[in-house]
């Protein structure tokens, strides 16, 4: 089975009627999704692609009975898109959004912990359960059902090693990109707790990228509580010193977050690691086959 996303998710798009937010909700119909509702202040009554739109969350959820929802608005209306998702009782909100304060993302994680609603994101590509749902922005033809579980700080990386996997023949259970920013509602330890558990999900890749300490951190709770095989790739393995690389997390301080450090963790837990996305096929093939 997948996890956080499968066939019974209903899902609503939050900001809907901009460019982003109406061509991702046709992309995820086409991959059947059910995309139940469209949300945007002040256009409720009209629709998008055939998909009702609300003036409000709770709207939809009445009408509807979403259960998710994706956020396509400007980093400084998402955290109002975040709070309103969340006092509206869904399950899961989906983040894409990337640019939003560190002191907001705080004051949001903090909040979340009083309601029933998980985060993924911001600066989340999304999440895909290959055959069954789409909830994010993943190129389709990358993925295939399977029983290899990725979670991932990245998200074109997340594509190309998925490829590989794909056209090995083993499928992806669920890819979740939990994003690159700073602070995020769900991280790689989160997801490795419920990959452990789904019985499909025979093999587990963590894609990480320098900056932080969260691999190094997934790294010692894979140490104690994780049965199966898992794999490795950190990104930014040739960045040079004191550079800034791509997503606001990473970024190395103190000399702490280097992919030396990441690597040398993963090592140390006996994960296996991987240095060139190519290379995840042989790996799978020694462990799985």
């Amino acid at each position: 089975m997948a996890i956080l996303i499968n066939e019974n998710t209903r899902l609503i798009v939050q900001g809907i009627t901009g460019r982003d937010g109406s061509f991702h909700a046709q992309q995820m119909l086409d991959y059947d999704t059910k995309v139940v509702a469209g949300v945007t202040p002040g256009k409720g009554g009209s629709d998008v692609h055939g998909i009702p739109v609300f003036n409000t969350v709770r709207q939809a959820i009445e009408k509807t009975g979403a259960n998710t929802s994706i956020i396509f608005v400007p980093a400084q209306f998402a955290p109002d898109a975040i709070y309103e998702a969340a006092d509206a009782e869904l399950d899961l909100v989906v983040c894409i959004a990337e640019g939003i304060p560190t002191l907001d993302m705080i004051k949001i994680v903090n909040y979340l912990k009083e309601t029933k609603t998980r985060l993924v994101g911001p600066n989340s590509a999304g999440i895909i359960s290959p055959g069954l749902s789409k909830v994010g922005i993943p190129p389709a033809m990358a993925f295939s059902k399977g029983k290899v579980g990725i979670v991932s700080r990245s998200g074109t990386l997340t594509y190309e090693i998925a490829s590989h996997i794909t056209r090995a023949g083993y499928g992806e259970s669920t890819v979740i990109g939990i994003g690159g920013d700073p602070i995020i509602g769900t991280n790689f330890i989160d997801c490795l707790q419920l990959f452990e558990k789904d019985k499909e999900t025979k093999a587990i890749v963590i894609i990480g990228e320098i900056g932080g300490t969260d691999e190094e951190k997934a790294a010692e709770y894979v140490s104690k509580n994780i049965t199966k095989p898992i794999f490795g790739f950190i990104a930014g393995q040739s960045a040079p010193a004191d550079k800034r690389m791509g997503h606001a997390g990473a970024i190395i301080a103190g000399g702490k977050g280097t992919a030396k450090d990441k690597i040398e963790a993963f090592e140390k837990v006996g994960i296996t690691v991987i240095y060139e996305p190519e290379e995840i096929t042989q790996k799978l093939n020694l462990t799985l086959k």
